[in-house]
């Protein structure tokens, strides 16, 4: 018995993000067949603008990490069929969640943010962390990056007026309460149980979540022996989806889908690291 390769893709989008992030992706996929949905978090449906002008927004700042999970589950489970995820950063984080509950047919993280557990006090981490943590603040008020930290934590290498279209196009208030949810029980992981292919990528010169934190992540899942992948990708920052490189991640992630989907019912470990 062959997995049937689904034809349904749900783009997860990370923190700090409008989910108009993926509509590049979402052509490109549209276009090699798929249907494709990028849904926004709750209290995010609207232009980043216009999140921009609401902030600070109670609403966007009560998000949960749990609730969001749960939220992405609700969707998934209501279409007919299982389909691949693909998600960054905190939607990375998601996409591993996801998969652990059994709702995806495959899943892709990209830059994620890591489950439970696995931390680095890398300077590039904790420098573009501190402030969307929000400590001595009220996480009640949405915390909303600076151009500045943009530059440092989302777009660094990019030429100036890049950094700023991207800037205004797509940055947005976060929920400080999320960003702490990631080193909580809400994150948490059993790297040990069996989950459908997964595949994580990594960006060399990404400030917000170092390759060293992805290839960590990787390696938890070497007592599995479901199919695990990684694959670092040379020049991409934490905007990866947004970079002029962005088309060529993308035929690697639909190379790799085509590869391991479908594939007889039989599980086995995947080597590959291209570290």
């Amino acid at each position: 018995m062959k997995i049937t390769r689904p034809k349904t893709i749900v783009f997860i989008t990370g923190a700090f993000v409008s989910n108009d992030c993926w509509n590049e992706w979402q052509t490109y996929f549209q276009q090699k067949g798929y249907t494709t949905i990028a849904p926004p978090w709750p209290h995010k449906d609207a232009p980043a603008e216009v999140l921009r002008n609401r902030h600070p927004d109670v609403g966007i700042a009560a998000n949960r990490l749990a609730d969001l999970t749960d939220y992405y589950a609700q969707i998934v489970a209501q279409l007919p069929e299982k389909p691949i995820l693909i998600g960054h950063s905190i939607g990375g984080l998601m996409v591993q969640l996801l998969l652990q509950r059994g709702l995806g047919a495959a899943g892709i993280a990209i830059h994620s943010v890591p489950p439970q557990g696995i931390f680095t006090f890398k300077l590039s981490f904790l420098k573009a962390g501190w402030g969307p943590l929000g400590f001595f603040t009220s996480t009640k008020k949405t915390f909303l990056m600076s151009f500045e930290d943009w530059q440092y934590a989302f777009t660094n290498g990019m030429p100036l007026e890049q950094q700023k279209a991207a800037y205004y196009q797509f940055a947005i208030p976060e929920s400080k309460l999320i960003v702490r949810d990631t080193i909580t029980a809400a994150a948490h992981v059993d790297f040990s149980k069996p989950h459908a292919p997964l595949l994580l990528t990594s960006g060399s010169t990404d400030n917000t979540i170092p390759a060293s934190l992805n290839y960590d992540n990787y390696r938890k899942y070497q007592h599995s022996d479901s199919i695990t992948d990684y694959k670092e990708f040379e020049g991409r920052n934490h905007f990866v989806l947004g970079q002029p490189t962005w088309k060529e991640d993308a035929d690697y992630i639909l190379n790799w889908i085509n590869n391991r989907l479908p594939q007889p019912e039989t599980t086995h470990k995947s080597v590959t690291t291209n570290k």
